[in-house]
């Protein structure tokens, strides 16, 4: 939710939970459950007022589930009203981040209407949906969280007269029972295909929608500074997504799960352009008897006519007397035999642009007879539709680990090469100069259909479904081959043998690096450098090259300081090597819902990169339970994209009209984040650290969850580093320790203060006016306010070693204090002042978290204690229960 200042939109939260509170106690009460109503009316008796019966406690805890989650949806529309009246009160350029706010800073800077649209013209953003295991709520949930946002927007409507606001009221209460009815915890682990089938929902229901919305705010920005709208260029927007895709350390994603993914994107992408089609056709009705079609178009319908034979016939006769109704007929029954695969010549499209092209006839039919309105507010809706999803709907990522790679090119090699050591024996320039050999040759390695092992045949499997997938469809709808892990040249370019051998042309997909870890961030230049200037190395003159860079290994192996540095200093160092060789770069940020993995705001996330490192093209994760929280809601999912286009064309116009370079203390920042990564090393190398970590937080039971498809852990070993990043956030934000995304920075400045308090004023002196150093340290500081230390005590007394639990407490703590001093040194102001929107917010849930912490920590002691027993099953359940609701009220997972 936006930072909201005015007491007024403090009101409304206020006003609109009491009414949704009011609604559910009635629900309550009308069901016969009057104590679990009586829970939402004084707060401050939670902690008390528990049963040691699980299934009255269960109830319990789907209460204070429900109405944490209607607070969010309040505060979602609180922040909704908040701009239209921001809006409607200061002008549009007073959202920050918005289209009217970044036109007016270009002009400021005194660029053109011309240079602008030259600018907006680069800009092509590609989020990708992921599907880590983060989302906790089922999609029904999910469904009645919408009608009850919608209702309530209803009641802002002070038109409705009270009959009417009661039947709203009415159909309130009516959701709210479904959902009391409804279980919200996945009690079956969900399936590839159950993830998958989220994500398409959202790719065919929800984008196409906040797409045209975003749109029109484009244009209405636009407008609004006075520019013309005529051949108005819209920012580029594409869709990725890695369900079905992605294998690194998931055994479920195999060859068959990506060759059924693809198919289904194809087919709801066909879907989705018919259904606009077919509102396009309707809309076509003009009469060709007082409107003059064009002799073009008319040479197209009978061509059309001829080349789809019969049907094509009945489908004039359905539509006598009108051309343009008739020509978008055609087109639809051409689609509609591309659906069914139609190998007939001219029957079929073979691509977008085919489809796009009788499109372009249908433009300058509408161009003639002067109906240019027609053509922006119709035709350019279903031209944007097209040119976004294709008949793919979303590109498809391939990504495995390098590790496995290595395991598959060995057993390849021992068959090929049997006189050979195992590959894992190569050195780096042994690797390199082998496969640079094997690449100057089109031989493979061995007969088609030829076993190699269990790990090679994963691999080539996969990439032998994405080649036959390309040779019938072409390539639009797989993405980029990424390797996370990269650390290596060899790495890569192993890549092109595994397309070698499955005969995949290494000029059609982008092999990417991944870089995740700390070590592996600061030799990405090296290693992307090595890759671009190898000869097998291949790109498109014009197309920029990827680069992914990893927020949350990257934060688990060096805390939050030390990550979000390494991987500002990666964007800057890769882009002035790129430069250098005449490469553009695409940069794909893997980040999270939470701060600790690159969450938050993208308007600020977009403003903290180094100037001048956006080519214009952006990749970015959007992952689990970010999905649902940032693109649910229509009103929500337009402002998110409006920020992220908006921002992304800010940050390309610093590329190409650059502004002057302000001197911040660059070195200063490295060391406060080799201070932080020192101090943050120093606690997980604690001999009794994971002894702690394992007691202290639920980690175990989340290893167990229901909420994703994917395990928690790379290979099953029990260490830190196997560990993935998603589990290892979550575990420590559900127990309010929350050091992924603070640890560090209060010894870190306190050091720089003590040894070189020059340069400490010096990076004081730049913390609001350098924007990446005032994202980090915003973040950080809402972080630290996320932390409890009450509540972290009580999550600690699960450690059974009293000298473990006081040894590591204290000094989670003592840096917790210390953290919250530093950073409140480095702004203006109190906190209270700064950060009244905040503190509003955790005050407002704080009574209904305390109780839910209190209730985990309980049935984590019984569960522990009862391992193996037969009521060791309910309590697992009952824990996820306590965990969703957790999640939903401190509004993230991983």
């Amino acid at each position: 939710m936006n930072e909201i200042s005015n007491s007024k939109a403090f009101n409304k939260i206020e006003e609109d939970m009491q009414y949704l509170t009011d609604c559910f106690q009635q629900v309550l009460n009308d069901l016969g459950e009057h104590e679990l109503a009586n829970l939402l009316t004084k707060h401050e008796d939670l902690q008390d007022s528990f049963s040691t019966d699980l299934v009255l406690e269960e109830k319990q805890i789907q209460v204070l589930s429900i109405y944490l989650q209607l607070m969010n949806l309040v505060e979602e529309n609180a922040a909704v009203q908040y701009r239209r009246k921001l809006v409607n009160n200061k002008g549009m350029d007073a959202v920050r981040g918005s289209w009217s706010e970044t036109f007016k800073r270009w002009k400021e800077q005194g660029l053109t209407e011309t240079q602008m649209q030259e600018i907006i013209a680069k800009v092509n953003l590609i989020p990708v949906l992921t599907a880590h295991p983060t989302e906790t709520k089922r999609i029904s949930i999910l469904e009645l969280h919408r009608e009850i946002y919608l209702n309530l927007i209803k009641l802002e409507n002070s038109s409705y007269s009270f009959a009417e606001r009661n039947v709203i009221a009415e159909d309130i209460k009516t959701l709210l029972e479904r959902w009391w009815r409804t279980g919200e915890v996945y009690l079956k682990k969900p399936t590839v295909e159950m993830e998958r089938r989220n994500v398409i929902h959202y790719l065919s229901k929800v984008f196409p929608q906040a797409l045209k919305k975003s749109d029109s705010q484009f244009k209405q920005s636009w407008i609004n500074m006075g520019f013309s709208s005529k051949n108005l260029k819209f920012p580029g927007l594409q869709f990725g997504t890695w369900v079905g895709g992605d294998r690194d350390g998931h055994p479920y994603v195999t060859a068959s799960v990506t060759k059924s993914t693809l198919a289904e994107h194809r087919k709801t992408a066909l879907d989705l352009v018919l259904e606009q089609l077919n509102e396009l056709a309707a809309d076509m009705s003009f009469s060709g008897i007082s409107n003059k079609a064009s002799k073009q178009l008319q040479d197209a319908i009978e061509k059309k006519s001829v080349e789809l034979g019969e049907e094509g016939k009945k489908s004039l006769e359905r539509n006598p007397y009108e051309p343009w109704r008739q020509f978008v007929s055609l087109i639809i029954l051409k689609l509609e035999l591309t659906q069914d695969n139609s190998e007939q010549e001219n029957t079929y499209y073979k691509s977008p642009e085919d489809l796009m092209l009788d499109l372009n006839i249908l433009k300058e039919s509408l161009l003639e007879i002067g109906a240019n309105r027609i053509i922006e507010d119709l035709l350019f809706p279903v031209e944007r539709m097209i040119s976004t999803f294709g008949f793919h709907l979303a590109r498809l990522d391939i990504r495995q680990n390098s590790e496995f790679h290595d395991k598959a090119l060995e057993q390849i090699l021992t068959v090929a090469f049997p006189d050979k050591p195992a590959f894992k024996t190569w050195n780096e320039e042994e690797r390199v100069k082998f496969i640079s050999e094997e690449l100057k040759s089109d031989r493979p390695f061995a007969i088609a259909g030829r076993s190699f092992g269990p790990e090679a045949d994963q691999v080539l499997d996969s990439y032998k479904v994405v080649k036959k997938h390309t040779d019938k469809y072409g390539p639009q709808g797989v993405g980029s081959f990424i390797v996370s892990m990269t650390r290596q040249l060899s790495d890569l370019l192993v890549v092109y043998l595994f397309f070698r051998e499955v005969g995949i042309d290494r000029h059609t997909f982008q092999v990417v690096p991944l870089f995740e870890t700390i070590d592996d961030l600061i030799a990405s230049r090296d290693i992307l450098e090595s890759f671009i200037t190898h000869p097998a190395y291949y790109r498109e003159q014009d197309q920029a090259q990827e680069v992914m860079l990893g927020y949350s290994d990257s934060n688990k192996d060096g805390g939050i300081i030390a990550s979000r540095w390494n991987i500002y200093r990666a964007e800057k160092t890769l882009t002035e090597m790129a430069d250098d060789h005449g490469v553009e770069l695409r940069f794909f940020h893997g980040i999270g819902g939470t701060i600790s993995r690159g969450g938050g705001k993208y308007h600020r996330f977009l403003e903290s990169m180094p100037s001048g490192s956006m080519s214009g093209e952006m990749k970015l994760t959007v992952q689990g339970e970010t999905i649902a929280q940032q693109f649910a809601n229509r009103l929500t999912a337009t402002y998110n994209l409006e920020m992220l286009l908006s921002g992304s064309a800010l940050q390309t116009g610093y590329r190409l009209h650059p502004k002057g370079k302000k001197g911040y203390p660059v070195d200063t920042l490295k060391q406060v984040a080799e201070y932080s990564q020192e101090k943050y090393e120093e606690l997980v190398a604690h001999p009794s650290f994971l002894n702690f970590y394992g007691e202290a937080t639920p980690i175990d039971v989340l290893e167990l969850s229901k909420i994703g498809s994917r395990p928690a852990r790379r290979t099953g070993t029990r260490s830190l580093s196997d560990l993935r990043a998603i589990p290892w956030v979550f575990s420590w934000n559900q127990s309010r320790f929350n050091i992924t995304g603070w640890f560090g920075i209060g010894y870190a400045l306190q050091k720089l203060r003590s040894e070189d308090p020059t340069q400490y004023e010096r990076l004081k002196k730049v913390s609001q006016e350098w924007p990446f150093l005032r994202y980090v340290l915003i973040q950080v500081e809402t972080n630290l306010m996320n932390a409890e230390p009450a509540v972290m005590e009580a999550y600690a007394s699960l450690v059974k070693d009293e000298k473990i639990r006081t040894e590591v407490t204290e000094i989670i703590k003592a840096e917790h204090q210390k953290s919250l001093d530093e950073i409140g040194a480095m702004f203006d102001g109190s906190r209270e002042e700064r950060r009244q929107s905040l503190l509003d917010n955790l005050n407002r849930r704080n009574d209904a978290l305390i109780s839910l912490h209190r209730l985990q920590i309980k049935n984590l002691e019984e569960w522990r204690a009862s391992k193996g027993s037969t009521k060791d099953e309910q309590l697992v359940t009952h824990l996820l229960q306590i965990t969703t609701a957790l999640a939903s009220g401190l509004k993230n997972t991983g």
